[in-house]
């Protein structure tokens, strides 16, 4: 996608100067800063402190990591360490398990004297794929709005809502639960969309400033309006992005989804969500049971980031002093409450038969 008529990608490798480049989304919306990935411990800072976040671009990230690794000592032993310092710094989104078990099984039988090669092309594969599944999930979703459109009054936009960020600066490039909203927008479809705040980091923002960027219709709402806004027939269709997705279509996703879920069950709205297929858990059925979520140091809801009225970007706290929190990453929406699944290869029901057909050589695969 492009910023200010540049289009940028939300990694990309250097390679002259031999190290990744990012978008800091820690300062976004409010300022546009690249930084420089260069040690095992800058990739994982990235990851834990959400530099970079979104489960397809944390894989991503987790991948070039190998690929740094290999290139220090491409040995077995720092293969399998370097695993597991970037397994461990965010344990809900399961892509990033994807990625470096894909870059472990890809690099273990080479010869160590391969392996850095080896690791980096396997890097640069795993960006170029995702942009291209997340085009495709796109492709997808634009028909399901196209339909939505065709029965509205001529002129009358198509109104979505969307939970946290699941935008192209949370994958490499189009997004998940965006995708479609681009495609449908550059077809010329009009939309208006519903922009969840998302906290306690305020993803929302994020969202509104890459619709924003992109020139399509939206508000930004609190996480708390959208059930008053469906119950008065304000939201034709809920789209959301995932982390991880079990076998059976259980979807675990930012905070705050599931209440967005039995909202829209609650009134009839379509709940929708952007699955790119790395991001399924073939090895677990229940989501609310098995899969781990992640708790957050508590500063991430006692303080708030933003610009000052002074123009600058400064942190405030919005708690009384000594206050404890609790601040859970994730919910799990259970699958009875998803009406349906977009990914790269069409449309299926939250099921474990609608994902194994589509997928059922992935489905093989994990027995």
């Amino acid at each position: 996608m492009k910023i200010d008529g540049t289009h940028y990608r939300s990694l990309w490798w250097d390679a002259d100067a031999r190290v990744l480049k990012i978008i800091d989304q820690r300062w976004l919306p409010h300022d546009f800063r690249v930084a420089d990935v260069r040690t095992m411990q800058d990739f994982a800072d990235a990851i834990y402190q959400m530099r970079v976040r979104g489960a397809p671009l944390i894989g991503a990230t987790a991948a070039y990591g190998m690929a740094r690794a290999m290139d220090e000592d491409p040995g077995d032993a720092n293969m399998d360490a370097a695993w597991t310092f970037l397994e461990k710094t965010r344990p809900t989104a399961i892509n990033l398990r994807w990625a470096l078990d894909r870059c472990r099984a890809a690099l273990r039988p080479l010869a160590p004297a391969e392996r850095a090669a080896a690791a980096l092309r396997l890097a640069h594969e795993i960006a170029d794929e995702d942009v291209e599944i997340n085009r495709r999930i796109g492709a997808h979703g634009l028909e399901i709005i196209r339909e939505i459109a065709s029965r509205k009054p001529a002129g009358e936009p198509v109104r979505l809502l969307t939970h946290c960020n699941a935008g192209w600066i949370a994958t490499v490039d189009w997004g998940t639960a965006t995708s479609p909203m681009y495609q449908a927008h550059d077809a010329g479809i009009p939309l208006h969309v519903w922009v969840d705040e998302t906290r306690p980091r305020n993803q929302g923002a994020l969202t509104a400033w890459e619709l924003g960027s992109h020139g399509v219709a939206h508000s930004y709402i609190t996480d708390n309006a959208g059930g008053h806004l469906m119950q008065h027939g304000m939201v034709d269709m809920v789209i959301t992005g995932t982390d991880r997705t079990t076998r059976r279509g259980d979807v675990c996703n930012k905070i705050g989804t599931y209440l967005k879920a039995l909202a829209a069950h609650d009134n009839g709205v379509p709940f929708y969500v952007a699955l790119p297929s790395p991001t399924i858990d073939w090895t677990v059925s229940d989501g609310v049971a098995e899969i781990p979520i992640e708790e957050r140091d508590g500063a991430e809801i006692s303080h708030i980031q933003g610009r000052l009225e002074g123009g600058g970007i400064g942190t405030v706290c919005v708690t009384p002093e000594g206050t404890g929190t609790g601040n859970p990453a994730f919910d799990v929406t259970p699958s009875r409450l998803v009406t349906g699944l977009i990914t790269e290869r069409g449309v299926c029901a939250a099921t474990e038969d609608g994902l194994a057909g589509l997928f059922p050589d992935l489905a093989r695969a994990a027995g």
